[in-house]
């Protein structure tokens, strides 16, 4: 009893800390006084590669179009587009608009749809290395799930990208982040 008699006092106690600020009696003058601003919200700060490696960046976070971290948001469509069974749209991530994939529309999406469930965890992607006119990037990515026969199944590996620099010629599409290569172990 005595313990509960506590608990609601510290209760009542911390409630009274809480209140807002003491607003004047009636007889009281609040002219020269300006009232308090409200604090300002607290928002969450955007997610980083370095404080959430496998995640995607705050929506509302832009990204420079050249960097590894574009070249990591193809990788999360990528994923997602697979998951989603959207295997075509999947497929023109691929150079080429889905022909470095080396596979047909229909091999392509034969190829995923033995999956029931697939998942992709996708961490930092490495920094940006320059060739002949492309940068390139890798993404580590792991991939797991269950096939269609319901066997659990689990891969690591690495998704190369590139894309064409801003070199005279080259078109908008060019410069996109594309997916050269997927390797796993």
């Amino acid at each position: 009893m005595a313990a509960a008699r506590s608990a609601a006092g510290a209760a009542l106690i911390l409630l009274a800390g809480c209140r807002g600020p003491a607003m004047p009696d009636a007889g009281e003058s609040n002219r020269g006084a300006e009232a308090p601003s409200p604090p300002a919200p607290v928002l969450p700060a955007p997610a980083t590669a370095a404080a959430a490696p496998d995640r995607k960046p705050h929506p509302g976070t832009l990204v420079e179009a050249t960097s590894a971290q574009a070249a990591a948001q193809v990788v999360h469509s990528y994923f997602d587009l697979i998951r989603a069974h959207r295997y075509a749209e999947a497929r023109r991530l691929w150079t080429g608009g889905g022909e470095g994939s080396r596979n047909s529309e229909a091999e392509f999406a034969a190829e995923h749809a033995r999956y029931r469930d697939y998942r992709a965890e996708i961490s930092a992607p490495g920094p940006v290395e320059g060739a002949a006119g492309s940068s390139y990037a890798t993404v580590p990515v792991r991939v797991h799930g269950r096939l269609a026969d319901g066997k659990r199944f689990s891969q690591k590996g690495e998704v190369t990208l590139r894309r064409i620099n801003d070199v005279p010629g080259s078109t908008d599409e060019q410069r996109r982040w594309h997916i050269s290569g997927i390797a796993f172990e």
